[in-house]
């Protein structure tokens, strides 16, 4: 992928850069992956904001992206590399030997024609899936499984790669994106490669119509708000915030407060990200 800067024909446009889209070979979407979306507004079933800043935006339908890749030994060629409104990453659109289609994440190298395929019998190369056991060691790696059948949650974004390190026993250390060196069961599936679309962080919106664009309504800061509405509000010009930390809208500590609540997984986690 590569970007595009324009020209600085307008203060919006000085600075903006977008995708090139030179790895995108269709345009419209597979009608039979495609569900609708309805837009919460970062509310929840009680209809309460549950997440700041968030509204309206461009209409979206939802892709089926198959993150279990539960196609086992069934070859699959790719028969387009398409954009996906929902997520960082691109997206592959593949056609199956026994007449299915579905979606899969596009890592890099992967292009229109090439056969990935899923199981124990696949070939380590880019977009075909295999259990971790029979992953090589320093291979990169994405869409990985925490429980095996449930589908991959770990390392779907954009230009991102986890780090297959070493096997102990019935678990496989791996290093994720963030630093943290987890421990996963060796039946576990991963993608080999790393997700595709590697310069989408480059991206420079550079207005605030295309944050808009995106969903993103805009954030106001706590100081120029009055005492009731935030910690942060109240005092003549620009005050300080007047407490030894930030703090949230509701008083909570905004900096090096541990909001993360125990999990039965914490003991898989063989060093944090960070330290």
């Amino acid at each position: 992928m590569a970007l595009k800067v324009h020209r600085p024909t307008s203060p919006g446009r000085r600075g903006m850069s977008t995708a090139t889209f030179e790895e995108i070979t269709k345009s419209k979407p597979e009608k039979s992956l495609l569900l609708p979306l309805k837009k919460r507004a970062g509310r929840n079933s009680q209809g309460r904001i549950t997440v700041r800043h968030r509204g309206r935006g461009a209409k979206r339908r939802l892709r089926i992206i198959d993150f279990k890749r539960d196609k086992f030994g069934i070859p699959g060629k790719v028969a387009a590399i398409e954009y996906d409104p929902n997520r960082s990453a691109y997206i592959a659109l593949i056609y199956y030997a026994d007449g299915e289609k579905r979606y899969i994440l596009a890592p890099v190298g992967l292009g229109v024609g090439d056969t990935i395929m899923s199981g124990s019998d696949a070939e380590v190369k880019p977009g075909n899936t295999l259990p971790l056991k029979l992953i090589p060691t320093g291979s990169q790696i994405h869409n990985i499984e925490l429980e095996r059948g449930r589908g991959g949650q770990l390392v779907r974004g954009a230009g991102t790669a986890a780090q297959f390190m070493v096997k102990e026993g019935e678990y496989a250390l791996v290093r994720l994106p963030s630093g943290e060196i987890r421990r996963i069961r060796n039946e576990c599936l991963a993608t080999i490669g790393q997700v595709g679309n590697i310069d989408q962080q480059s991206i420079k919106l550079g207005k605030a119509g295309r944050k808009r664009w995106l969903g993103w309504r805009p954030t106001v800061r706590g100081s120029a708000m009055s005492p009731r509405d935030h910690p942060h509000g109240g005092g003549e010009g620009r005050s300080p915030v007047g407490m030894p930390g930030p703090k949230t809208p509701w008083g909570k500590p905004a900096l090096g407060y541990r909001t993360r609540k125990p999990k039965a997984s914490d003991k898989m986690i063989i060093k944090r990200r960070g330290k």
